[in-house]
């Protein structure tokens, strides 16, 4: 089967070919931490994370690397808010982000995480190369960018350059042009800086100051993975101006195009049909839902929806996500605690095992046609459906077929991060299984007061939790949430 990706760069479906061949350098922009992470960071990481679990799935040696900002003009002005230093403001919101991609299964696949301050030789080095090469010039203290001297410079984002203005634009007196970017910016009293030597017409200078926003990543990536790589993600906010200055950038000056093979991007979180920003101050954190809804939920939720498209969040998606990760969990512990074990297979057995084989067909198929991530999902949790009904209708099973279902379930659901606590090993007592048939008919006859009785008579004696979903009764032992703390 053949790996398909939807490149922004050619705004077309393309067959993945990285440049060596089962190798896979991947990048995507990371965190800028001055306040906590919210859920439209969290939809970003966990739909790269998928990604990269899939690629390393299909035999794919994944190299993949994110940045932490830990400079910039939001880290200064949250620090001066807040009477701190920038580092102390940085140092703290960058722990608990790592500690927030601990808890939704991101960090574990992530190869590095590079801070941007410790690239500042690799980015002295770039903005030289773009002075040689008159892609760059001298402004009071600052280096800038020459837009004017890149061709195809909206090649990423599509737009013409007139339409640009309507977009983030640095303001500064003397540029040459208003979409010139800022390498380097000046130092300003009390803020953290570095100096750097710069050959400048001629004459060598030390300019003390930070580097620009843009201009991080290049060097990070360059360093690490050479001047050309494979893999490129974000959300879609960041087209322009930061990926479209990211290949003006590298291309300008390493020589190298395509800079960036394939740029994937995820659609933005919204929230009211609005934006989840923090500047805005429309967001929900991270740590938020933790605190209501198990990881894995939130996971289930942000895989729901295709990778590229926009979704309007509501916290009826998070209940609904959470729902079916109980049933997933449920269904998956009626196969993995299932007593009865045949000693041959019988023709219906056969069946249901090339009905297995047809599902991971499927699932590969739906996977390697631009990760389509939802419906997967569907495909896994009705798979899931039809085994349950199997060994509820059924005498038994072989030992075999067992153990193949327990390997391929666990399989398929680590691409999305699901079934990783051991929640399906708890086992019903026995005799619940009647009582809680008997609830069901219960509310098939609609005696909801008898059969809310059975609940909270369950609930109390065995502490195992029943819910109604669209699935049907769900069961689950009450757990504590395993979450980061607030």
């Amino acid at each position: 089967m053949v790996l398909k990706v939807y490149n922004t760069l050619t705004r077309s479906e393309e067959e993945f070919k990285p440049l060596k061949d089962k190798i896979v350098n991947m990048f995507v922009c990371g965190q800028t931490p001055y306040d906590d992470a919210h859920l439209g960071h969290a939809r970003n990481y966990i739909m790269f994370d998928v990604i990269a679990r899939w690629l390393r799935h299909e035999g794919y040696r994944v190299n993949y690397v994110q940045n932490i900002t830990d400079i910039d003009d939001k880290i200064i002005n949250r620090a001066k808010e807040q009477g701190i230093t920038a580092e102390q403001l940085e140092r703290k919101y960058e722990k608990r982000f790592l500690e927030d991609m601990e808890a939704i299964g991101v960090k574990k696949n992530i190869t590095k995480y590079a801070r941007s301050h410790d690239y500042i030789e690799a980015i002295r080095q770039q903005i030289q190369l773009l002075l040689d090469k008159g892609y760059a010039y001298y402004l009071d203290g600052d280096i800038y960018y020459d837009v004017d001297k890149f061709k195809d410079y909206t090649k990423l984002s599509g737009m013409k350059l007139e339409e640009l203005k309507n977009h983030r634009i640095e303001p500064k007196e003397g540029k040459r042009n208003v979409y010139d970017f800022a390498l380097w910016k000046a130092a300003k009293p009390g803020e953290p800086k570095w100096d750097i030597k710069l050959n400048i017409d001629g004459k060598e200078r030390v300019l003390s100051g930070r580097p620009g926003w843009h201009i991080e990543d290049t060097a990070i990536t360059y360093t690490i993975f050479g001047p050309q790589y494979d893999l490129h993600g974000g959300a879609s906010e960041l087209i322009f101006p930061h990926h479209t200055n990211e290949i003006a950038q590298a291309e300008a000056a390493f020589g190298k195009k395509p800079f960036v093979r394939y740029w994937l991007h995820t659609g933005v979180l919204n929230i009211n049909n609005v934006k989840m920003s923090k500047s805005l101050k429309n967001f929900i954190t991270i740590r938020d839902t933790l605190s209501k809804y198990d990881p894995e939920a939130l996971r289930l939720m942000m895989i729901s929806a295709n990778y590229r498209k926009e979704v309007n969040y509501t916290d009826r998606m998070m209940q609904d996500a959470q729902g079916k990760l109980n049933y997933i969990y449920n269904s998956f512990s009626i196969l993995y605690n299932y007593p009865k074990i045949l000693g041959s297979k019988s023709t219906d057995e056969e069946a249901l095992i090339e009905g297995f084989r047809g599902f991971e067909r499927e699932f590969t198929e739906l996977m390697d046609d631009d990760f389509n991530t939802s419906v997967a999902l569907m495909k896994l949790i009705a798979i899931l459906t039809t085994i349950r009904s199997y060994l509820e209708s059924h005498d038994g099973i072989t030992q075999n077929s067992k153990d193949y279902l327990i390997k391929g379930i666990l399989e398929y659901a680590d691409i999305f991060g699901l079934l990783e606590n051991t929640y399906y090993k708890d086992s019903l007592p026995e005799g619940l299984e009647g009582l809680i048939k008997k609830r069901d008919e219960l509310r098939k006859n609609k005696d909801y007061a008898e059969a809310d009785k059975i609940r909270d008579e369950i609930k109390e004696k065995y502490g195992i939790m029943l819910e109604d979903t669209e699935y049907g009764t769900v069961w689950y032992k009450k757990r504590a949430q395993e979450n980061v703390s607030a």
